[in-house]
């Protein structure tokens, strides 16, 4: 990927590996103590508001935020930044009132979908419980295969042998010790992100010196800082609608919704994420405009390396390989219980298995299934981006008519199936090509010319709006009529 190493591939693939074993041995060296079901689901319903909040905040971010604002920033400017930040923090805000409720009406729950199994009927609910695993199968593959590339880039490590150490360490102790060991060591790994985030920013304000600074991308890059440039806008809405819609159906955070030894404690975890999450993920959207500023021929995903790396020192190599592995890990593992979690819960519902079918045994036989094939997803480098905006395009469909459903008794099984197939196919008839030139509507049906150029130049924010809007729209007319 890069002709120019950091470090060798011996160093790093020894870090790589150290960094890995001591997640293992501390997930189930913790959890060995914290066997059965109670615990692998909802970690007993006792966890106190330290280790939720590391745990809700370590889950919600990930290696993406190395890339992702980063690279948006590029083209969308400090709009796209706010848009990022808000929407990777948003849900934490409405999980306070939809956890509310949910543990009010369904206090011996553990998921999202057992909550939906009782509103709606076994169609949509695994219309539901399907979109919910694929989104979180995109994800482990996109966390994979980040860390995957990151590591290539610092040391030239092959791909394969990255995401197969990340894979079986994290599948070694998650499917061990469940949401007790995912947890316990995202309360570490937080920890670890936390300092070393820190550590970059301090390093990076003392040696870009004023480069480092809005007025060096106003005077380099002025659009990006522009009220009247449009992406700021577009770009801004479009992660916002996204990310949040895709995060509401984590089950990982519905699962530490129910981990929470009480409202109280939820709440003020919720809030603290939140607050942690937005500067977080909005100092890496500004290294991204910096870098840019300074080279705008840089790939934009890499914004933030070439400007911790310019030097090439190999300890701030090291700082990235972990700060990377503590990002990925304490995402996997999280992905892996919730997925796995999902098949316990609510498998019996869903597959006409036979009476005595031990569905913890399935859903590991899933979750190996899963992860080999992100393992090959991973192993060839692939940008799953384009895939990861179609997961989007799905949640952002059922996010209004799901949750509106929590307090509106008057939206039924049949209601809700109309509103979520409109709001798909508008979205789908918006939503842009791989190379983002036109759209099923937009250029096929019907000719590009014909449309403004502020409706060609803004396809995804108009699918991910159309998408989340239209079935809001539906229901309303849908109440009026009746």
């Amino acid at each position: 990927m890069k002709e120019t190493q950091f470090i060798s591939q011996s160093v790093s693939l020894s870090i790589i590996i150290f960094i890995s074993l001591i997640f293992v041995f501390l997930g189930i060296y913790h959890s060995k103590k914290y066997q059965g079901l109670k615990n692998y689901l909802t970690a007993n319903r006792n966890i106190e508001l330290f280790s939720l909040t590391t745990s809700l905040t370590a889950s919600a971010l990930g290696a993406w935020i190395l890339f992702g604002p980063v690279s948006a920033a590029t083209w969308g400017g400090i709009g796209a930044i706010i848009g990022y930040s808000l929407g990777t923090a948003f849900p934490m805000f409405i999980l306070i009132f939809l956890g509310k409720k949910i543990r009010e009406e369904f206090p011996r729950g553990s998921s999202l979908i057992e909550f939906m199994r009782k509103k709606f009927r076994k169609s949509l609910f695994k219309l539901i419980l399907l979109m919910t695993v694929f989104y979180m199968f995109i994800f482990l593959c996109a966390e994979v295969t980040a860390v995957a590339v990151l590591i290539n880039y610092i040391s030239g490590t092959e791909f394969w042998i990255t995401a197969l150490i990340v894979l079986l360490s994290t599948l070694t102790y998650t499917l061990y010790g469940g949401l007790k060991a995912s947890i316990f060591t995202d309360n570490l790994q937080m920890v670890i992100i936390g300092i070393l985030l820190l550590f970059s920013f301090i390093y990076l304000n003392s040696t870009v010196g004023s480069q480092f600074s809005f007025e060096f991308v106003r005077e380099r890059n002025p659009q990006l800082l522009s009220s009247l440039y449009i992406p700021n806008y577009t770009a801004g809405l479009t992660f916002f609608i996204a990310v949040a819609a895709t995060n509401l159906f984590h089950q990982g955070n519905w699962q530490r919704v129910y981990a929470a030894k009480n409202f109280e404690t939820l709440k003020k975890s919720l809030i603290i994420s939140f607050l942690i999450i937005i500067p977080i993920v909005f100092y890496m959207g500004f290294t991204g405009m910096v870098s840019f500023s300074q080279n705008p021929n840089v790939r934009p995903d890499l914004g933030f390396f070439s400007l911790l790396l310019k030097e090439q020192s190999t300890f701030l190599s090291f700082i990235v390989i972990i700060l990377g592995l503590a990002l990925t890990i304490s995402t996997v593992d999280t992905l892996i219980n919730a997925i796995s979690s999902l098949i316990i819960v609510d498998g019996k519902a869903t597959f006409n298995f036979k009476k005595k079918t031990n569905y913890s045994r399935v859903s590991k036989y899933l979750i190996l299934f899963l992860s080999f094939i992100s393992f090959i997803v991973a192993s060839k480098g692939f940008d799953i981006l384009y895939l990861f905006l179609l997961a989007d395009l799905f949640c952002c469909s059922f996010v209004l008519t799901i949750f509106l459903s929590f307090y509106d008794r008057n939206i039924n099984e049949k209601t809700a199936y109309i509103a979520i197939l409109i709001g798909l196919l508008g979205g789908f008839l918006m939503f842009p090509t791989p190379d983002f030139s036109k759209s099923f509507l937009v250029g096929v049906l019907i000719p590009k010319e014909l449309f403004l150029p502020l409706i060609s130049q803004s396809l995804l924010f108009l699918s991910f709006a159309l998408a989340t809007f239209l079935p809001f729209l539906i229901l309303k007319i849908i109440k009026f009529r009746y």
